[in-house]
Parts: C-alpha cells; structure tokens; sequence
C-alpha cells in the first residue's frame, strides 16, 4: 500500500524555459488582468512557477456549469497540457493495434488533430503504466517531449517532424524511477536539461537543444521525478535540482555543482517542483517533510532554514508563494497556508478543495497579482477560490473533466484539461468574451 500510496506523484511534474522564478522577476505585481489570458507553452505555465495573467474572470458562475467548446478522445496518461499560439499539445498512450506513445497536437479552437508523432513501447510492468507523465515544452517553434520510458524528442511544433532524438536509458545509462520518468525537458538558452538518473556523471545531462548533442554531463545521483527550475541569487544563475538524495545548485552553463544539501526521501518520491523566493529555496516531500534552504553567497552558499514534518507533507501537488506566505496540498489536511520565513501553519482547509485520499491532488495557480487562485482537483473540479492569511474561501466550482491527476493548460480565455479518455476545452467565465489569439 506505500508504493501505491505514492504511484501517481510521478505524472505530474514537468519543465521550464530561461524564465527565472525569483519573485521580482517572474511576475508583474502590479500589472492589471489582461483582456486576453497568457498562453501556456510548458509545466506550470508562462514562467514555470504556477502564475498566469488571466483575463478578468466573475466570481459567479453559472449554475449549469461551464461552457464545453470541445472534447477530443485521448489515451491515458497524467502528461499535463501546453498551449502555443492555435496549438494544443500533450501526450498519451494507444494500445491498438500496437503499444506506442504519442505526442498529440490538436488546434485550439475546435480540437481536431493537426498532428501526431508516435513511437512504439514496451511498459512492461510499470506502475501506474496508463501512459506518459511529462509535460511537453515548446520554445522556439520546437517541442520537447519526455516519455515515460526515457524517449526523449525534439520536434518541430508545425508539423511534428523530429529534428533529433535520444533515449536516456540507452544513450546516457539512465536508471528510470519506479514510476517511469516524469519531469519534464528545461529549456535554458541553447541547451534543454533532462535528468536520466544515470550513474559515473550522468544524472542529469545538458543537450544542444538543436542538435541534441551532448553539452555537459553532471552528478550521479538517481533520477528525480521533479522539474528542476532556473533561479538566479546575487547575479548568479543557478539550476536547482532536487534529486531522490539531495537538493543540489548546478551552473547552468557547465553542470558544475555550486552547493549540496542532503535529503534522503523514501522511494525516491522527490516529486513536486521546487520554489524559490525571498532567497529561501523550498522543497516538500511526502515521508520526510518539507525543508526550506538559505542561499547566501560564496562563504556560505547554502544552509537549513526550517523543516516540518507534521503538516507540510506533499505529493505532487505544486506548492505556491505570495506575500510571505505559501500554500500546499498536505497528505492528510488538505491545503495548508504557511508561513514561508519559519514554516508555522496558519490554517487548512479542512480537505475541502480536493477529495482526501492516498494520492491527494490539486493544480494551484495564481491569476495576476491579487489573491485569488484557480485550482483543478482531482475529480476534474475548477475551483476559484481566495487564498490569504485569513483562509480558503471558495468563490467557484464546476465540473470541467473526469477524475485527472495532469496539469491543465490555461490560455486565452480558456482551459485545458485532459484525463484518460479525453482532452477538453472549457470556456472561463470571463467578464468580456474573446476569441482565440490569431495563428502564429
């Protein structure tokens, strides 16, 4: 039942471009709410950190519901959703006439298929084996793609033609985790990052992101199931890693490694994207606990702020910050709002924004600079909800899917969520209606 309890954290973490995730840099706080919401073009959104300029959205929604403009079938899989442009991309899994893995491209308006790319598979007997969990991640008019099995792609976001390919167990001696690989390629600058989990220094590898030739190769450390994401500390640029055995500060440009903290987690669960703010670097783990990491400068780069083990426990689910404080699906009180400098609980919601199980879920993002939140559970429930000090209070809630554990995608005015057997796009309740942003 442990193994199980932890299975689906795996599918549910995914990638990044050069956008850093310190808190002046990543959002604009004083920015208004766009007309017309940011695209989506990778794992937690525009700037990796679970924030999106949304269009104004009413706190009352219709009693019916919300508005279906599509559904596509789709195969299983927890691989989130990206959105580019008039474009939709995630990945599945077919078992007809043959086992194979696909990158899926769908347009955005009415969810018919542009293209597909697949490749056969073999699960064998991996767990929670439904289908691929990475998020895939477009830049430069190229996708990254990340299959369960290690198939790593580069393909061209207009037809879906491969530039290049690797196989991380092949090509770079990767261990996969027990739940198959999951986070998802990080794209910084001319390179896209990926962590096979190989051993003699191929944990974690730096690839031409046009060629796909090797640039660096780094540590040795088992393969991570969490996206590492690119932060910068007193004009210095650092990818963090949180590995099944450390939280780890890597140069970008070389894979030298800067600072190590050590944290053992249980079965290798280290799952939900790290965040930095406030120069506090935060992790949580589902056994062990949550830690909080100083990063100062060369004398002392990194040291142990805080850690808790009692109510800051999380799976997958991706943890928030705002205004001092920060938010967390917890594995047994629900969402929890904290403390962020000392990680004192403030309040939980009492399990009330996602059902409470072994596996428990939600998707939490920030839209534009105020307090209020939307989050996707795992019964496939959008929630709008306000989120401060004072506590959960929940203004919104419709059934958009069934039961998912992927990451949505948000764009325009717009979601996009998928579960096993479909992919939809529901329209937002917003304060003025817009049409999709025109193809480019």
């Amino acid at each position: 039942m442990l193994r199980s309890s932890i299975i689906l954290a795996v599918a549910w973490v995914t990638v990044g471009h050069v956008t850093y995730t310190q808190s002046q840099q990543r959002d604009d706080p004083t920015g208004p709410a766009s007309h017309h919401g940011e695209e989506w073009p990778r794992w937690r959104g525009p700037r990796g950190n679970g924030t999106w300029h949304a269009p104004k959205l009413l706190d009352k929604w219709p009693a019916g519901g919300l508005q279906r403009t599509w559904a596509t079938p789709l195969g299983g899989g927890y691989a989130g959703v990206a959105a580019k442009g008039q474009r939709i991309f995630t990945m599945d899994r077919q078992t007809t006439p043959q086992d194979r893995e696909r990158v899926v491209c769908l347009h955005a308006s009415d969810g018919k298929p542009l293209w597909t790319h697949e490749y056969p598979i073999n699960y064998g007997k991996l767990e929670y084996g439904n289908g691929p969990r990475a998020t895939p991640t477009i830049y430069d008019n190229r996708v990254y793609t990340l299959g369960a099995l290690g198939h790593l792609w580069c393909l061209d976001a207009a037809n879906g033609k491969p530039f290049w390919t690797a196989q991380l167990a092949r090509d770079y001696q990767g261990r996969m985790p027990t739940w198959g690989y999951a986070a998802s390629p990080l794209v910084v600058g001319d390179l896209v990052i990926v962590q096979p989990g190989g051993k003699g220094g191929q944990s974690v590898v730096a690839l031409n992101r046009k060629t796909g030739s090797p640039v660096w190769k780094t540590l040795s450390d088992e393969a991570a199931y969490a996206t590492p994401i690119l932060i910068k500390r007193a004009g210095q640029s650092q990818l963090i890693c949180w590995t099944p055995s450390h939280v780890r500060g890597l140069e970008p440009e070389t894979g030298k490694l800067i600072w190590a903290v050590p944290y053992q987690v249980t079965m290798g669960v280290s799952i939900a994207t790290p965040i930095f703010e406030k120069n506090i670097l935060f992790v949580s783990g589902y056994w062990e606990g949550s830690k909080a990491i100083r990063l100062g400068g060369n004398s002392n780069p990194a040291e142990l702020l805080w850690e808790e083990n009692r109510h800051l426990r999380g799976l997958m689910s991706q943890p928030l910050y705002r205004n001092g404080l920060a938010y967390l699906l917890d594995k047994q009180h629900g969402m929890i709002c904290f403390d962020f400098a000392t990680g004192k609980k403030i309040w939980d919601d009492g399990n009330r924004a996602t059902p409470r199980g072994r596996n428990p879920q939600a998707t939490l993002v920030w839209i534009n600079q105020g307090d209020r939140a939307l989050i996707l559970n795992s019964a496939g429930e959008l929630i709008l909800a306000q989120l401060n000090r004072a506590g959960y209070q929940e203004l919104a809630r419709a059934k958009v899917v069934s039961n998912t554990w992927a990451h949505p995608a948000y764009a325009a005015d717009h979601i996009f969520a998928r579960s096993d057997r479909e992919l939809v796009a529901v329209q937002l309740p917003v304060a003025t209606k817009r049409s999709f942003p025109a193809n480019r």
